[in-house]
């Protein structure tokens, strides 16, 4: 972790908000990822000039780029993913957000980038929780998405690591990630595409995974399905993740299966916090290789009695179907099963603040 540098933010006053009665209406439905609230926060970097500074919070607005800015070129990108959440007592928390801050430096070194410091991170997202708190919705499920990101700005053509970047934080206020709300999806089995290699990039939070998951999404969605599945690179065997959420395998021995952190998939905070929390409950998790065939053999004998996909944006959501060009099967009866709807809840209770939290995985904001 780099040495926290000492930066004064400089709150930079929004010559025109969005009026309340405006957001008010928005936050009534605000959907996912549409909304945004007034304010971001942006922090540069120069490897010449010492480093982090300029650290602003300040009216969201577009950014200006140079054309021959690095990212536009060569994909110096990285981004987190983070919710902050409204408690009945009418308190703001975070759930986690150390194992974020960790997440992005360990992207940041994959893609070259510079770290930015824990307490940095933090306390960018601090002052623009407070700023925007306004815009924290009320309705249920929803919470203050949370977008932290850095790329580069460098204006450079040559093949190397830029010297100048810029970490941004936005926010968007968020309803339920599906729009049918916490129901079963079906998912989609790709066979022609990969998500990531060994090697690669596939456990940083970097655009181009998510770019190389949009072709094999729109196949899945094409044949109605809601998420695509990954296999491994390699065999083309293996189940690794979904576009955007990791899995997990219920068996009805108490037993619970999770794909391994070998590099290729991303190690997902939600995952890890799922991990502790059933091994809590006296359950087995092992974390290994469990490959497409197996999950369609123990789904069609009964031994496979659940399979749930979690992340930060979707919490945990039950899988209903598995389809593709090998035909379809069924989970279980189809529908959402007593542990993930137990996990679900103990999550989601955690975060809001109406469970215990053991392991004091909440920060509050006031």
């Amino acid at each position: 972790m780099a040495d926290a540098p000492t930066i004064d933010f400089a709150h930079l006053p929004h010559s025109a908000p969005v009026p309340s009665e405006t957001r008010d209406q928005a936050l009534a439905d605000p959907g996912f990822g549409t909304l945004f609230t007034d304010h971001m926060v942006t922090i540069a970097y120069d490897a010449d000039a010492g480093g982090w500074h300029d650290a602003k919070l300040c009216a969201r607005e577009p950014i200006a780029l140079d054309p021959a800015a690095a990212v536009l070129h060569y994909a110096q990108e990285i981004f987190e993913g983070m919710k902050a959440y409204r408690w009945d007592d009418g308190s703001a928390a975070l759930f986690r957000p150390e194992e974020n801050a960790r997440r992005l430096n360990d992207s940041a070194r994959r893609m070259a980038m510079p770290e930015l410091p824990e307490e940095l991170f933090i306390e960018s997202i601090r002052r623009l929780v407070a700023q925007d708190r306004a815009w924290m919705p009320s309705v249920e499920g929803g919470s203050l998405y949370l977008r932290p990101f850095m790329f580069a700005t460098e204006a450079f053509l040559g093949v190397r690591p830029a010297k100048q970047y810029l970490y941004c934080l936005i926010a968007s206020p968020v309803g339920s990630y599906f729009k049918s709300g916490v129901k079963p999806v079906d998912v989609w089995v790709s066979r022609d595409h990969t998500r990531a290699a060994p090697g690669g990039t596939g456990a940083a939070k970097t655009g181009g995974n998510y770019a190389a998951s949009l072709v094999p999404l729109a196949e899945g969605t094409a044949h109605g399905c809601q998420q695509t599945v990954f296999l491994d690179a390699l065999e083309k065997k293996y189940i690794e993740e979904l576009g955007g959420m990791n899995l997990f395998f219920a068996f009805g021995d108490g037993s619970v299966v999770t794909p391994p952190l070998t590099g290729t998939i991303l190690p997902g905070i939600t995952r890890a916090s799922l991990i502790q929390m059933l091994r809590d409950e006296g359950l087995q998790v092992r974390e290994e290789p469990y490959s497409i065939d197996q999950w369609h053999a123990d789904a069609e004998k009964g031994d496979l009695i659940e399979t749930f996909a979690c992340g930060t944006a979707a919490v945990v959501t039950p899988v209903g179907s598995v389809n593709g060009p090998d035909g379809t099967f069924t989970i279980g009866s189809g529908g959402t099963g007593q542990l993930t709807q137990k996990m679900r809840d103990r999550l989601v209770g955690i975060q809001m603040g109406t469970a215990p939290d053991p392991h004091n995985w909440v920060m509050k904001l006031d």
